[in-house]
């Protein structure tokens, strides 16, 4: 079975190379302009693209590299991530918003405040990548945010209200993890079925991050 993160890669890397010699096609075309015997050395410089899992990498002139940059518009999926780790990331920032005043240790709202640095930033990207691809008139649907893997019910996110000290430390530690592996459920499902490169290198940052962020919380 494909690891979706390292299909991700390769298909980032490949299209990072052929952009590449596409640029280089451009460049050969405005020296045309000056100087014809300088576009053509630019211009058959060759490619090494990345094959797929399994298979070796391939040399590509520069013309056919351009021909096979894949499209990478968005599609159903990517726009489903979007919208819905909007959400999810949110419901991060409610619950570490309850931290301060009512933890029992400072490692705690220490890492409430490591995971609310970094996904306020990652809230941002997402709405920034909506708007720039047509946000809610691009398929944006309603969707159940309550059946999102990993979110906190109301009932749970009510009792860490009103826990206080060790209490909240256990409660608070238990959904988070949770909610964290929700998360990295979210980021492999759209690098799996995704198609857009923005979202994938998202999707990326979220597993890295939230991975690393689950085996501190484990330790605690």
């Amino acid at each position: 079975m494909l690891n979706p993160r390292r299909s991700a890669r390769t298909r980032t890397s490949f299209r990072a190379a052929a952009v590449a010699a596409a640029a280089l096609v451009l460049a050969a075309c405005d020296a045309d302009s000056g100087t014809r015997a300088e576009a053509g050395a630019d211009k058959g410089a060759p490619v090494v693209a990345p094959g797929k899992p399994g298979e070796p990498a391939k040399t590509l002139s520069a013309e056919e590299a351009a021909k096979a940059v894949p499209d990478d518009s968005p599609n159903a999926a990517d726009f489903r991530y979007a919208h819905m780790m909007i959400k999810h990331h949110e419901q991060a920032l409610e619950m570490t918003s309850l931290a301060e005043g009512r933890a029992g240790s400072q490692r705690i709202e220490r890492l409430a405040g490591r995971i609310a640095a970094a996904q306020e930033p990652e809230v941002g990207a997402m709405r920034a990548w909506l708007e720039t691809h047509g946000g809610d008139s691009a398929g944006a649907h309603e969707h159940d945010h309550a059946s999102m893997p990993g979110m906190a019910t109301d009932a749970q996110l009510d009792r860490l209200r009103h826990a206080e000290g060790t209490a909240f430390d256990e409660l608070f530690l238990r959904l988070m993890i949770t909610h964290h592996q929700g998360a990295l459920t979210m980021a492999a499902d759209v690098l799996s079925n995704g198609n857009n490169v923005a979202v994938e290198e998202m999707a990326n940052d979220v597993i890295a991050q939230q991975t690393s962020e689950i085996g501190r919380m484990r330790a605690l």
